[in-house]
């Protein structure tokens, strides 16, 4: 018997619509009181205060104007905002541990305002680099791509147990530079959805 394959409807893909949900605002929508999530930690947080801050791009090279990414990290201890953390009533008050924010409308850049994350173990057990994880949302995509960031300054990217699965030629794609923030030390990256450049995801 023949299958029929229905052709694939707004609700299966990301975006455009991704805004409608997420960050509202972007759309033109009313704010709501837990869209502002750029900010994912406070000053209450233990850890080193840094700006991350990123810019998207396709596979010609062009601004990728209409995303939204999500970050997900560990304070400056290594501590989850999350049940399962043994450590989770020890974290500040302040910290989300959750980030959401929408790029440019024009330049496709986007950032966070956070602490550098502590080092936290693998499923294994062993210790892995400091770094936080991304999911991004966009038009054409229609499951969310996952990747990580590291920083380029920390010695321990040298042993962290997923770096060392990616090819050494293409671990720059994951190192965030560290810059001149104004006051505020700064990491930043840029992604590539695909190209000679592309960033390394995940299968996750």
């Amino acid at each position: 018997m023949p299958v029929t394959l229905l052709r694939e409807t707004p609700s299966q893909t990301a975006g455009p619509y991704v805004h409608l949900g997420l960050v509202p605002s972007v759309a033109g929508l009313p704010v709501r009181t837990q869209e502002n999530l750029h900010v994912v930690a406070g000053p209450q947080t233990e850890g080193e205060t840094i700006r991350l801050e990123f810019n998207l791009w396709d596979g010609m090279g062009a601004p990728i104007v209409d995303a939204v990414v999500e970050l997900w990290q560990a304070d400056g201890k290594g501590r989850y905002r999350h049940p399962l953390d043994p450590r989770v009533g020890e974290i500040a008050g302040d910290f989300r541990g959750l980030g959401r924010a929408a790029s440019d409308l024009k330049s496709g850049y986007y950032f966070f305002e956070t602490v550098k994350p502590g080092r936290v173990k693998n499923v294994d057990g062993t210790l892995m680099a400091p770094h936080v994880s991304l999911a991004l949302f966009a038009r054409g995509i229609n499951i969310h791509l996952n990747t990580r960031v590291y920083f380029a300054d920390e010695e321990s990217n040298a042993d962290d147990p997923i770096l060392k699965m990616v090819p050494p030629g293409r671990r720059r794609t994951l190192l965030a530079q560290r810059k001149d923030g104004g006051g505020t030390a700064a990491y930043a990256l840029d992604i590539h959805l695909q190209g000679p450049d592309e960033t390394v995801f995940l299968d996750v």
